[in-house]
């Protein structure tokens, strides 16, 4: 079974101009980057570019998926909801004749756009070579979502370390099972207990020691 990407917010908001633009909602990451070539120009455009490498929830309703709508005080006609002005795909408010509405799906409920998932927490770990006691915190670049595997955390290890797959990952002595994610390894989030304790989470973030497979010992 094929696992979902998912990215932390930080590595969305990499992703900020026009020409390559990010944007999360409602827990989906999507690339609105075709979007913005097929309507470029488009005076439409401008919420989304406003709001690129952002989270977008706040647009949409979270029971129907739709853009947000409310009842026009002066029609008392149904109408979208948007403050930051309408985007592209959202009708006007009233008859017009420029307006197309053949254009087949809207983008947010497209899953074309979708290129993964937001991490519903992010992690800060320590990674340790012990070959070399080089130490990395992967936040760095980028946090670790809690929903990775080890594997995947590898991956993005790769661009400290390119040869992170020859190595054993231990946590207390423990080989890591890579197919695994960090707590159902046993490395458990203890972010809501430091913050209950009002306790410095940097002072006790778990760290991963990595073992040169050729010069590993017996403990």
């Amino acid at each position: 079974m094929r696992r979902h990407r998912y990215f932390t917010p930080a590595e969305v908001s990499a992703h900020n101009t026009a020409e390559d633009l990010w944007v999360s909602y409602r827990g989906r990451v999507c690339d609105l980057t075709p979007l913005m070539d097929q309507y470029r120009g488009d005076v439409l455009l401008l919420p989304i570019m406003e709001s690129a490498g952002k989270d977008i929830s706040s647009w949409f309703d979270p029971e129907t998926g739709d853009v947000l709508r409310y009842v026009d005080p002066v029609t008392h006609c149904l109408r979208y909801f948007t403050p930051r002005g309408r985007f592209v795909h959202v009708p006007p408010a009233g008859p017009r004749s420029d307006w197309d509405a053949d254009f087949g799906q809207p983008w947010w409920t497209d899953e074309r756009y979708q290129v993964g998932l937001l991490s519903s927490k992010t992690r800060w770990i320590r990674i340790i070579n012990t070959l070399t006691t080089q130490e990395t915190r992967l936040e760095v670049r980028a946090q670790v979502c809690s929903e990775d595997t080890l594997a995947q955390i590898l991956h993005r290890f790769l661009d400290y370390n390119s040869h992170a797959s020859s190595y054993t990952w231990k946590h207390e002595g423990v080989t890591l099972d890579m197919s695994r994610t960090l707590s159902e390894n046993g490395i458990h989030d203890d972010d809501p207990q430091l913050d209950h304790l009002r306790l410095d989470r940097d002072l006790y973030t778990p760290a991963i020691l990595l073992y040169f497979n050729d010069d590993l010992t017996e403990a």
